[in-house]
């Protein structure tokens, strides 16, 4: 009987009976629509056939009928029944409080009795139908039987198939398993692109942007460093030369933001190549030491390379060019102050821009994800498996884990005196990154550092003690606490992702200044050092199983 209540309870709100819940959006539906007659006829018909269908399932479903023999009843589950009965129940309880409701979410109208006549008239007409639809219910079935010419289930699970079939046939076509095949198409579309702009954009595009040489001595050093060094990966003959000459343009690029006077990109962008050098060495140790010869000529390649490198520099002076009101840089300042943040960059991160941020931490999330997920042909291990030998005593880290001839002594002295000055600079860098060069994402990085050194040192034994968690939960949590940031400011009555700010007094700490921004920063760092972590666990420990397990056979 429980079950039946809340199915009617639910099934009379939806059908637009008062006093529910259902009714009262009905209502204001109805009232906003009647100067829209044909929309509100479709409305009516549509709340019509919504009551009948509604009274065919409930007697379907709990009605005695003649000649058919009752089932037995089984107990439903709490953790079943609760959710929707709880539902059914706030659908009669909410509606008395429906006017409150409106003036909370923008001073909108809503009440069981909005005062026209109209609207109950006319809702009363769709119950009247739709209980005579239910009470012809034979009729209209064998209505319905007739005028059926074209089942569109099978339709549709047609034109799936035929789409099926069409995704195999390009899939086939552009992904043949080439890497280099993949950059190509990728680079072409982009030159494409641009091309297809440049021809139909309507005119001539204007390229009259203040070019200068340098402004300091040192940029035109580092630039010319810069781009010897992406030369010579072109003709790169080992792996190993081609990472230091790459992740050389990385730090390059990283010294030019700072030599133009900013340290936040600088930092990151240091941070980041570092992670890239040390996943790349890891990654070197399953490649062939020389480079495998392309099957496109140098030239051609070279051409293309060429191609997106004037296309991207056309589209940056472009876009620079096709500027039609004052610059927003002077503003910066003003709204990083109003968001209680000191430095314009974090502002624009966690504040300004904070649904870009939130967006390109769940992209990275994800492709780490991907990307690791590739590695483990296998169910993913966490812990030390059976046959492998933990540390035997954990009061001290980094003991002997790894074989004699892969040890080094003065690494492991290194990582052992660093490794938690290291994680304390993180969450420093966390905690000053509204006043001063820092934030989650670099902070994140320094802290996936530490714990990569600690990998370095000690073997996947050490990685499997020193971080017992999950990566995808910290990962989880990082993204739970960046998304529900977005809330804090919905239950103030303000926008999402809005920052909240407070100055409060600490006993013996003093006046403390706190940001909702913390938290949404908070997120990304735990979000970063899960990405890192995982990193470590597929492209490192789980290649090294695979070594020591092909070395065994």
């Amino acid at each position: 009987p429980w079950v039946c209540a809340a199915a009617v309870l639910a099934g009379a709100s939806m059908a637009g009976l008062p006093p529910l819940a259902g009714f009262v959006g009905k209502e204001a539906a109805l009232e906003a629509l009647l100067h829209e007659p044909i929309v509100l006829a479709g409305v009516v018909a549509g709340s019509a056939l919504t009551a009948a269908y509604t009274l065919r399932f409930l007697w379907g479903a709990f009605a005695a009928k003649p000649g058919v023999a009752e089932r037995p009843v089984h107990l439903v589950p709490a953790a079943m029944f609760g959710p929707p009965a709880l539902l059914a129940v706030l659908g009669l309880v909410l509606a008395p409080l429906a006017p409150w409701f409106g003036t909370w979410y923008g001073g909108g109208h809503l009440a069981l009795w909005s005062g026209h006549v109209a609207p109950l008239l006319l809702s009363a007409a769709a119950l009247a139908v739709g209980v005579a639809l239910f009470l012809a219910r034979e009729p209209v079935a064998r209505a319905g039987a007739a005028l059926h010419v074209y089942d569109t289930g099978q339709l549709f699970w047609a034109f799936i198939r035929r789409l099926d079939r069409f995704a195999i046939q390009i899939t086939g076509l552009i992904q043949r398993g080439s890497v280099p095949d993949y950059l190509v198409l990728t680079l072409l579309a982009t030159v494409g692109v641009g091309v297809f702009s440049l021809v139909y954009g309507g005119g001539a595009p204007r390229l009259d942007v203040p070019v200068t040489g340098w402004q300091r001595t040192e940029q035109p050093v580092v630039a010319v460093l810069t781009i010897a060094a992406a030369v010579l990966a072109l003709f790169a003959r080992a792996y190993v030369f081609l990472a230091v000459v790459v992740g050389f343009t990385g730090y390059g690029t990283a010294l030019l933001f700072l030599a133009h006077g900013s340290p936040d990109l600088a930092l990151t962008q240091f941070l980041a190549e570092t992670v890239s050098l040390v996943v790349f060495a890891l990654v070197l140790r399953r490649l062939p030491i020389e480079p495998v010869k392309g099957r496109l000529a140098m030239p051609f390649r070279a051409a293309i390379g060429l191609a997106v490198g004037v296309m991207a520099t056309g589209a940056a002076m472009l876009a620079m060019a096709a500027r039609t009101t004052e610059p927003v840089g002077a503003l910066m300042e003003a709204a990083a102050e109003q968001a209680g943040i000191r430095n314009v960059v974090s502002a624009l991160i966690v504040d300004i821009r904070a649904w870009d941020t939130m967006g390109e931490s769940t992209v990275l999330v994800v492709l780490t994800l991907g990307v690791t997920s590739l590695v483990f042909l296998r169910r993913r291990s966490y812990r030390i498996e059976p046959g492998e030998h933990p540390p035997t005593e954990r009061t001290h880290w980094l003991a002997a884990t790894l074989p004699p001839g892969q040890r080094v002594i003065a690494f492991e002295v290194a990582a052992r005196l660093t490794f938690h000055t290291v994680l304390v600079l993180s969450v420093f860098l966390l905690f000053i990154g509204h006043s001063m060069v820092g934030g989650g994402f670099a902070g994140g990085i320094v802290a996936g550092l530490a714990i990569m050194v600690r990998y370095l040192a000690g073997g996947r034994n050490e990685l499997a003690t020193a971080v017992p968690v999950h990566a995808g939960v910290l990962m989880g949590v990082g993204l739970t606490l960046s998304a529900g940031t977005a809330l804090a400011g919905l239950l103030f009555g303000r926008a999402a992702l809005d920052m909240l700010v407070a100055d409060v007094t600490v006993p013996v700490i003093g006046h403390v200044h706190l940001s909702t921004g913390l938290l949404f920063d908070l997120g990304v760092y735990v979000s970063v050092v899960g990405m890192v972590q995982d990193i470590l666990r597929g492209l490192g420990a789980e290649l090294d199983r695979q070594i020591d397990a092909e070395e065994r056979s």
